[in-house]
């Protein structure tokens, strides 16, 4: 079939032509691409922007600094790093087909590139965790979760998903340069294995999913029975109204959580399904570039999500956008009124 039918433009050229090994390039300069390349770039400075102000927001201004919120600045650390390193990569790649970095970068940036989506999803586990624990046991929350812990926790996570991802690659032959062939100079594509990718799919998305979803679906439980209790008590004494107000309170925080969460499924669900039909996923395949930025996007959408449910984060970005917290009582700003 006729390339032109699609409004594509293609040359072929090669990745480095002072080397008779390089590999050859497709320059892929129709209209089409244009705008996709157009439409990825506005995608990848969105998602950094949008997070740089999560992240800005939570560690300056004291109000924010609970467990929930450090939860929350983990996630959006890991989605800047999608934003910031992993999306412009794709892009130089989905371009031109080259890799121009040597194989020392090649063989470094699928660790760079799986560690924050596995601490992505390391950090839902722990809000979910935590919302578990908030809405089933609150008279305990306090002294079970505080924010010295909570950093522990996150640092944890982190490590465990760098040791596994490290471990992943190695298995895989992608950890050192010496374990990448490639055909030819300026190829780097990862090569997973089909056994293992079922493996991962196990490990680091269907457990961690299915524990999500019975952390969520017992929240939900015991908060249907909470606000059965506390509609009975409307017309009750005032501490009984501060008890409505705490209840509701935990109620919305486990919807709106659990909101970023089965979004996140609904992104990486594709990815998992189409891997397994496959015999072995290579970075090279259209599988890989469609649903690989169907994950991407994700990194995306968490910060939109905060900036519809959250009226802290609409605040905290208005005195950011604005310039205030230059002011120096600025991080003692109130950001949830109905807290006085």
């Amino acid at each position: 079939m006729d390339d032109s039918n699609y409004g594509q433009n293609t040359s072929v050229q090669y990745c480095f032509p002072d080397n008779t090994s390089s590999c050859i390039k497709e320059v892929r300069s129709g209209p089409a691409y244009k705008f996709l390349f157009v439409f990825l770039s506005c995608v990848s400075v969105c998602t950094v922007f949008l997070n740089l102000l999560v992240i800005i927001s939570i560690s300056h201004f004291k109000q924010l600094h609970t467990p929930t919120n450090l939860l929350i600045l983990s996630l959006a650390v890991a989605d800047l790093l999608v934003g910031l390193i992993v999306m412009p990569v794709n892009m130089i790649q989905l371009m031109d087909s080259c890799w121009y970095f040597g194989k020392t970068a090649c063989s470094v940036y699928p660790l760079i590139s799986f560690v924050p989506m596995a601490s992505s999803l390391c950090s839902l586990i722990l809000i979910a965790v935590e919302r578990y624990i908030a809405v089933c046991d609150p008279l305990v929350y306090s002294t079970r979760i505080t924010v010295c812990k909570t950093t522990l926790v996150i640092i944890l996570g982190w490590s465990l998903c760098l040791f596994y991802v490290t471990i992943y690659l190695y298995i895989n032959n992608h950890l050192f340069p010496s374990q990448i062939s490639s055909s030819c100079y300026g190829e780097c594509v990862v090569v997973l294995k089909h056994f293992w990718v079922v493996v991962d799919l196990v490990v680091s998305f269907i457990t961690p999913c299915c524990i999500i979803l019975i952390l969520y679906s017992v929240i939900f439980k015991v908060a249907r029975r909470q606000a059965k209790a506390v509609k009975a008590m409307r017309n009750g004494a005032s501490h009984k109204h501060r008890a409505k107000a705490s209840s509701s309170s935990e109620t919305k925080a486990a919807k709106k959580l659990g909101t970023v969460i089965f979004v996140y499924m609904a992104l990486w669900i594709p990815y998992y399904i189409s891997s397994l039909s496959v015999e072995s996923l290579t970075s090279s395949s259209t599988v890989w570039t469609v649903f690989g930025w169907l994950q991407l996007t994700n990194s995306s959408v968490n910060p939109l999500i905060y900036a519809i449910f959250y009226s802290w984060f609409r605040a905290s970005a208005k005195f950011i956008v604005t310039c205030r917290i230059f002011e120096s009582s600025s991080s003692r700003f109130n950001l949830i009124p109905e807290h006085f």
